[in-house]
């Protein structure tokens, strides 16, 4: 089984539309699976909440002692 990942948008009417170059490789007669990934607003979200905390956690441990380390 081979894999194709490629962008598309979802037209009206719910249909997607396969990239030129991937239509001419694939038969008409051939049966594929779809697997369909949307981004979703929550994930975006999240990845701020641990780039927030990330940030936080690491500034937490840095000292004033570790500003010589700064001056090299």
């Amino acid at each position: 089984m081979k894999a194709y990942e490629f962008p598309v948008r979802v037209m009206p009417g719910g249909t997607i539309q396969l990239p030129d170059a991937l239509s001419k490789q694939i038969p008409t007669t051939q049966h594929v699976r779809v697997i369909i990934l949307v981004n979703d607003p929550e994930d975006a979200e999240e990845k701020a909440d641990w780039n927030r905390l990330t940030s936080e956690q690491f500034l937490a441990g840095y000292s004033n002692d570790d500003e010589a380390y700064d001056r090299i």
